[in-house]
């Protein structure tokens, strides 16, 4: 007989491999209705035992191990950065840790206590509020790869996200999970059953996967889509250590003014976008690239929006993007600061730049960015449009607050060369589908070294470049006017679910007050 201890170890391991082949690179959207169900057996064991530190001990394991084999790649990209790689990494992993060690001591404690809740309530409920939690932890929020994103590569069951968002797919999902677990295994209320599958919570998973793909297919069918014009993408493919050496800066400047005359000539642009960083200096004092930029937007006419650095003082500087118009002016225009900077990377979690700068030698363990202030909309004759810089693009509220302000369609600029060829690139840009069907618009993306694509206001892809190769792409942008529920009302779904956990921790606090008075 397997031990507990091996047990619990093989559902962790098993776990670790579903939750990590349920995301991008690998297109396996079954996977995402068992990703989860590893840690629902492993909760089912701990209610029967009523084992809470087991519950708790355990948590932490699922945790760690599964965020650190989808977060694998922060190794091979934090050390391009920082000497604190290695530390950002084991810190990162050992947060979510802890975070699913506290789920899972809840869930079991609410079990044991509360048994009249079933788990098919409680554990989503849990799950979704973790999710909401690791988005919302300060400095150090990092909500990378929500559950319900791993169905980005099958957008036709996501439709719904613009009612509910990224949050209620993953709610749903979680959901799924424990049916699927009910079903082979039998709830705990009713008993393990002969190993016959069990109908009803198979036939209820099922049944909302066919609602799910129904009102998808109907959205497809019946979303109002038009064009907006064309925007061309600059992919120049800049090694990290090559772009930034000062011997090397004028001729990236050269090749990204010569990919885009190059194509500005096979055909008309409305807009043409740069990556992130793609100026490897400070603007304001490079007049030479200004002036070199300005003729490049005003002999064509045509918008430019570059990444860049701005500095507003010695102590304020953004990791940026500069707008200039078809008349090749920028200084009238507000320069947008990235908003959520990258833990550690950009920023030292709950440090003052100002103190972080102003110790010896302590700067080249961080960037020292601040985070932006303001949220511009650009005006281009397809129509306005807002900046996402980087890992922003997992960030829902920052698309929701651009559309709720009027942008007719979004921007994503990105550097991902520090990813190498890992499963980063292919994460990173998979949240943009979520972001695009939660606001119903559409979104151009530049990166670096790819991907750069174009998606639709129902999270399809085209026009999509390939890893480390320079490229150039121009195509029609696609939007839609309509404004969804959840542009509206916001991540409703995700409120619910943490006052929902609330409620419940009150509950199991007032009957500890009560045995022990």
């Amino acid at each position: 007989m397997t031990s507990p201890t091996r047990q619990a170890g093989t559902l962790v391991a098993l776990g670790a491999v579903l939750l990590a082949a349920s995301y991008p690179p690998f297109r396996l959207p079954v996977l995402s209705v068992l990703a989860v169900a590893p840690a629902v057996v492993l909760l089912r064991r701990f209610e029967g035992e009523r084992d809470l530190r087991g519950a708790l001990r355990w948590g932490f394991w699922y945790g760690f191990v599964t965020q650190g084999a989808v977060l694998y790649w922060l190794v091979v990209a934090l050390w391009h950065f920082t000497p604190l790689s290695a530390l950002g990494y084991l810190a990162t992993i050992a947060i979510y840790g802890l975070w699913y060690a506290l789920m899972f001591r809840f869930v079991v404690a609410l079990r044991v206590r509360l048994p009249r809740v079933p788990l098919w309530v409680v554990f989503p409920v849990a799950w979704t509020t973790v999710e909401w939690f690791v988005g919302h932890q300060g400095d150090i929020r990092f909500p990378w790869l929500g559950l319900g994103t791993s169905l980005a590569d099958a957008p036709v069951l996501v439709q719904w996200a613009d009612l509910a968002g990224a949050r209620g797919v993953t709610l749903w999902l979680a959901w799924c999970n424990v049916m699927l677990v009910e079903a082979l295994l039998g709830s705990r209320e009713q008993g393990a059953g002969s190993g016959t599958l069990r109908w009803r919570p198979a036939a209820a998973m099922l049944a909302s996967i066919v609602c799910a793909g129904a009102y998808g297919v109907w959205r497809e069918r019946t979303l109002p889509i038009r064009e907006l014009g064309t925007v061309g993408l600059i992919q120049p493919n800049e090694g990290f250590r090559e772009k930034w050496d000062p011997r090397h800066a004028d001729s990236v400047v050269a090749k990204l003014v010569t990919m885009s005359r190059a194509l500005e000539a096979r055909g008309p642009l409305d807009l043409v976008l740069w990556p992130e960083a793609a100026v490897p200096g400070w603007l304001a004092e490079m007049p030479g690239w200004d002036a070199k930029f300005a003729a490049l937007a005003r002999e064509g006419r045509i918008p430019i929006l570059t990444g860049g650095i701005h500095a507003v003082s010695a102590d304020v500087y953004y990791n940026a993007a500069f707008f200039y118009d078809s008349t090749g002016q920028w200084r009238p225009y507000p320069v947008y600061g990235k908003h959520y900077l990258v833990p550690v990377v950009e920023r030292v979690p709950f440090v003052p730049v100002r103190l972080f700068r102003s110790v010896p030698g302590l700067r080249q363990w961080s960037g020292g960015f601040s985070p932006g202030p303001t949220l511009p909309l650009y005006e281009t004759k397809m129509g306005r449009f807002g900046v996402v810089i980087c890992y922003e693009s997992a960030f829902e509220e920052l698309a929701r607050a651009y559309r709720r302000a009027g942008a007719d369609f979004l921007v994503n600029i990105t550097n991902d060369a520090w990813y190498g060829r890992t499963a980063g690139p292919y994460q990173h840009a998979s949240h943009l589908v979520l972001r695009a069907i939660e606001t119903r618009t559409g979104i151009a993306r530049a990166a670096n070294d790819g991907i750069s694509e174009f998606v639709d206001p129902l999270g399809q892809t085209y026009a999509a470049t390939g890893l480390e190769v320079e490229a150039t792409v121009a195509d029609r942008l696609r939007t839609s006017d309509v404004i969804p529920l959840y542009v509206r009302l916001g991540d409703w779904v995700g409120t619910l679910c943490v006052l929902a956990t609330l409620g419940f921790a009150g509950v199991l606090a007032l009957q500890h007050w009560k045995r022990s008075a």
